[in-house]
């Protein structure tokens, strides 16, 4: 078997809050929040490179689906990595960012 990962999932506490920030202020492409005529079905798939896809989905839906009790979310549980050509690029994504409401945890610098 070939392993293939076609979507990351995260949970969310406010699933149209979050759509707003991915699609509205970082500009990623998505048909929006689809799946609400299900309980706990709502969730927002963003087409990402080469047919991956992450995938909002609400932290109370992610409960009920493992039955796992939700914990206190902390920034510590998922990262996503945004990969661009040139070092000018990353600024432009940074202050992008941070114009959408992110909290810029660590300021951007070289690396490995």
């Amino acid at each position: 078997m070939k392993p293939r990962i076609s979507v990351l999932t995260s949970g969310v506490s406010d699933l149209e809050k979050s759509v707003e920030f991915y699609r509205d202020r970082l500009g990623l492409t998505t048909k929006g929040i689809i799946g609400t005529e299900f309980e706990n079905g709502a969730v927002a798939f963003f087409d990402m490179h080469s047919g991956l896809k992450l995938a909002l989905w609400s932290r109370k839906s992610m409960e009920n689906d493992t039955g796992i009790p939700q914990q206190n979310p902390s920034a510590l549980e998922f990262t996503l990595g945004h990969n661009v050509v040139s070092k000018d690029e990353v600024d432009t994504i940074m202050e992008l960012a941070e114009k959408a409401g992110a909290k810029i945890i660590k300021p951007a610098s070289n690396t490995f």
